[in-house]
């Protein structure tokens, strides 16, 4: 079946999209928080097959100097056959314009990103709101 790409949230299911990214697996994200996320993202790419959604990503934006590309999330069986790289590339075209792109990953998707044109920064900070566990899951590191 040939993959449908869109970039509206009007007739997402968001129980379908926390369903995408537990299988994902990127953990579990409530549909109610997923809204809020999605509706307050400049651009959003959505890709359905069959009617399925077997992808998505998004970008938060300011439309001048920032960009930040996370949530990208493919269903396994969709995985491996680039739609992610896909998904990227759409975000970073959409974003084109902005003075920098930043990209939010999972840890150990490193090499992934970088052949997508990606730098790994010396100067990025977070805040967790469980700060143990993304230290435990490789999200920031003691200094």
């Amino acid at each position: 079946m040939p993959l449908v790409w869109s970039h509206s949230i009007d007739d997402l299911d968001w129980n379908e999209l926390s369903a995408l990214y537990h299988a994902a697996p990127l953990g579990n994200k409530n549909p109610t928080d997923l809204a809020v996320a999605f509706t307050n993202s400049m651009f959003k790419c959505l890709v359905y097959e069959g009617g399925t959604l077997v992808g998505v990503g998004r970008a938060l934006a300011d439309g001048v100097d920032c960009a930040y590309i996370c949530d990208v999330a493919i269903l396994p069986s969709h995985q491996g056959i680039g739609l992610g790289k896909q998904i990227v590339a759409k975000l970073v075209s959409m974003s084109s314009g902005h003075r920098k792109i930043i990209l939010y990953a999972v840890p150990g998707k490193e090499p992934f990103y970088k052949k997508l044109g990606f730098k790994r920064m010396t100067t990025a900070m977070a805040i967790f709101e469980n700060q143990a566990q993304a230290l435990q899951r490789g999200y920031v590191i003691e200094t």
